[in-house]
């Protein structure tokens, strides 16, 4: 999108070949946005591609590229295809409305429009566009910080990979929505971003750690969780308690707080899950990979213990699945 959310004032493209009809949209609109201006389609694509609005108001009926012409080309590439479009026409009957919004347009507004109309419907759809912006920014975040923590524990190589997707699929198969797996996926790679405060001489040690060492990594949880930070809610929430809560153990042996059974929160328990299993079966420089079979009777045998029995189970309906994932995103030394 265009620069000009830096400054809080979003810029629109005004697509329409009636010189009177952008005189009416400029007068409604001008006050509180940046505008652009199209008289055809042609036009209207090339600003489009080069200027990046935040949102297009587009006329169908036009001389040359029809307005369903321009939005099929606007949807179809991918520098314009998330530009939210408006259409804005005569063309009243309802097969026409069902045609645009069937093309990717947001909305659909007949003349002729009342100004308070066109204004209101703008500013509902540019919220959403600044919705969708902060949640892309969050996404980073947890990118960037997952992908600080990597570099900090190298010697995993792709085990955030596998271990955030294993977590995807645990999610669906218990009944989460796919917009909610989707950043369990995204959250559980923050699972150990706390590892970037433990010192690099514990932290890539080629053995076992002694009590000293132990107790100095475990501290890594509240680490990860101080990093992420409170939030009321959304992925950066859902992060934040990953961090915190993914060694802890259905018995109530785990770290760093203890919790026991359904005190743990059932996201913290999924990612438990997926990241033990990918630690087992992976290369660390204090073990060689175990066999999938060894890992798998492990897991099973920490079925009540270290596991939520109810998610143990699911792993196992997921094992086609989760095969799929080692093989797309294997390390060279990964046990098959």
């Amino acid at each position: 999108m265009s620069d000009s959310r830096q400054n809080e004032r979003f810029t629109l493209l005004l697509v329409d070949d009636e010189p009177i009809n952008l005189q009416v949209l400029r007068h409604s609109l001008q006050e509180q946005y940046r505008l652009l201006f199209a008289k055809d389609g042609v036009a209207a694509l090339s600003l489009a591609a080069n200027e990046r609005p935040d949102l297009i108001l587009l006329d169908i009926m036009m001389p040359g590229i029809s307005g369903y012409e321009v939005c099929e080309a606007l949807k179809r590439s991918p520098d314009t295809e998330d530009i939210p479009v408006i259409f804005v026409s005569a063309m009243a009957d309802a097969k026409d409305e069902f045609r645009g919004l069937e093309l990717g347009a947001v909305d659909y507004i007949t003349k002729p429009f009342h100004p308070q109309i066109v204004q209101a419907r703008v500013k509902t759809h540019l919220s959403l566009v600044r919705a969708k912006d902060v949640q892309r920014t969050r996404l980073q975040i947890v990118q960037c910080l997952g992908a600080a923590a990597e570099y900090k524990d190298n010697e995993t190589g792709l085990h955030v990979v596998r271990m955030s997707h294993f977590s995807r699929l645990l999610a669906l198969e218990l009944g989460y929505s796919e917009e909610k797996a989707d950043d369990i996926l995204h959250a559980s790679a923050m699972h150990d971003v706390g590892k970037i405060g433990i010192p690099d001489a514990i932290l890539q040690k080629p053995g076992k750690l002694d009590d000293d060492e132990w107790q100095v990594m475990r501290t890594h949880p509240q680490i990860g969780a101080k990093i992420i930070g409170e939030h009321e809610n959304g992925l950066l929430q859902l992060a934040a308690i990953v961090a915190l809560n993914h060694h802890e153990k259905w018995d109530g042996s785990g770290y760093p707080r203890g919790l026991v059974g359904e005190d743990i929160p059932e996201i913290a328990r999924i990612v438990a899950v997926a990241d033990v299993f990918d630690a087992l079966t992976s290369v660390r420089p204090y073990k060689p990979a175990w066999p999938i079979a060894d890992a798998l009777a492990h897991m099973q045998a920490q079925s009540g213990k270290h596991f939520d029995p109810n998610i143990i189970a699911a792993f196992m309906r997921c094992l086609p699945q989760v095969e799929e994932v080692r093989q797309r995103w294997a390390d060279e030394n990964v046990a098959i």
